[in-house]
């Protein structure tokens, strides 16, 4: 373990613990809520990444790996995959359009990994309860939120994938209660399993679904190993060749450990309220602010510059081009501060060819530039101040100082509601909408979850 950590106790210890600890009747409230309200949330947008780009060829390359007709893939009625299989789909399509939750200061999205590998784990065995899958949601959050937190320079390993396949592993160990031994051996083998770099971020390319995806499949073949007997390693955490110090460049573990003790860590995951990279949501926010209250239009700008921490410019400050990937555009601050502009919003619809190589979006996109200030948080998204120059030559400033989506901006739930209906309609599945909302609310009760889920008509 680094200089930076004091902990003498093995941290897979202590968070394994930690997972088998939790008691859904133990929970504070907000903890509580906010479980469900992101298993809503991350169904809906799961719904929604049936019709993301290459969503289709990625089922049909899982169809090919074997038959079988354990697990749901999530807006696909009727369609049954063996479980690891139905895992993978899930997890790419929950992240397929970049609408998933996420935990800013870890740089993660917490539930794409977690969600999918929870769901296939349900699906394949004895039924659980509604309360025992959403404690099991947050301890998956709270495990991989926690090594996120830890590590406080900027990413060169995608962390939902390498931080989420631990999280998944001690979810499910929570979801089926199984013993510790047995459990430290799976997150053990997660260390053998674990994979993904922010290559395909700096490229744009879809491979970061792709890394999710690999993450809640892997997560099953970890705790299948356990389950058969195999022994993990004992130190996939603090070891010498483990996880911190091969996929971080530091680590202050001691610390992050500690806030174990001090809530949940679901309660400080973000909505996104636009299908992008979060690194894009402020220049939304200040793009609308501008048109809404300084009346800002296509027709006035002369240029826009969007000075934000380093972290912003190095996301979503590549250049818009003609013929890019949706996964490009989707981390894309030209493209998406000039969508805005012209359209008012940013929706599921934006990633479309016509929309991708709309000359009107890109004759706007080139007076767009993201500027990096002197932040030295690596791990920040705001505070940010958007700066507007006009063709008559005035100059329009909109301060952004925290996040639409965001603990202390948050979705109301009328917000929420609409994303969701809007996730599922975007699938074909708007009429299922009603029965999705009246199952979530009284999940916690349900003495089958995947039972209750079924009944919605997202999942088969």
């Amino acid at each position: 373990m680094s200089a930076g950590t004091t902990t003498t106790a093995n941290p897979a210890h202590v968070l394994i613990d930690h997972a088998l600890s939790l008691e859904w009747s133990s929970l504070a409230a907000d903890a509580q809520e906010r479980a469900a309200t992101f298993l809503h949330d991350s169904l809906a947008v799961g719904v929604a990444g049936r019709n993301a780009a290459h969503a289709d060829a990625v089922l049909a390359m899982a169809q090919g790996w074997g038959q079988g007709d354990t697990a749901s893939v999530l807006g696909r009625p009727g369609v049954r995959l063996p479980a690891a299989s139905a895992a993978f789909v899930n997890g790419f399509q929950i992240h397929g359009q970049e609408y998933d939750c996420v935990h800013e200061p870890a740089v993660l999205h917490p539930m794409a990994t977690a969600l999918a590998a929870l769901l296939a784990e349900a699906e394949r065995g004895e039924p659980v309860s509604g309360e025992d899958f959403l404690a099991a949601i947050v301890a998956a959050v709270d495990v991989s939120v926690t090594l996120g937190i830890a590590a406080p320079d900027a990413l060169t390993f995608f962390r939902p994938a390498t931080a989420g396949i631990f999280g998944c592993v001690a979810g499910i160990a929570r979801l089926r209660r199984m013993p510790r031994e047995v459990a430290l051996d799976a997150f053990g083998h997660a260390l053998a399993l674990v994979s993904g770099t922010m290559q395909a971020h700096v490229e744009g390319k879809p491979a970061l679904p792709v890394q999710v995806a690999n993450a809640a499949r892997n997560a099953l073949v970890a705790i299948d190993l356990a389950r058969g007997g195999m022994p993990g390693v004992a130190h996939p955490i603090d070891g010498p060749f483990g996880y911190f110090a091969l996929m971080e460049k530091r680590e202050e573990l001691s610390a992050a450990l500690a806030k174990l003790g001090q809530g949940h860590r679901v309660t400080e995951v973000s909505w996104k309220p636009f299908p992008s990279g979060r690194a894009g949501h402020g220049g939304i926010v200040a793009m609308q602010d501008l048109m809404a209250r300084q009346g800002l239009t296509a027709e006035k700008l002369e240029s826009f510059e969007y000075h934000a921490p380093p972290l912003i410019h190095r996301l979503v400050g590549r250049p818009a081009k003609v013929g890019m990937e949706p996964g490009y555009a989707r981390l894309c601050m030209q493209y998406l501060a000039a969508v805005t502009l012209l359209r008012g919003k940013v929706s599921l619809g934006d990633f479309q060819r016509a929309s991708l190589d709309d000359p009107a979006v890109h004759a706007l996109a080139g007076r767009i530039t993201v500027i990096a200030n002197d932040n030295p948080d690596l791990a920040a998204f705001a505070p940010a101040r958007a700066i507007a120059r006009t063709v008559e030559g005035d100059t329009l400033v909109q301060d952004v100082s925290v996040q639409f989506g965001s603990p202390q901006w948050p979705l109301s739930r009328e917000q929420h509601l609409e994303k969701a209906q809007g996730c599922l309609a975007f699938a074909g599945l708007g009429d299922r909408h009603t029965a999705l909302v009246e199952a979530i609310a009284s999940f916690a009760q349900a003495p089958d979850a995947i039972a209750a889920l079924r009944t919605t008509g997202v999942m088969g």
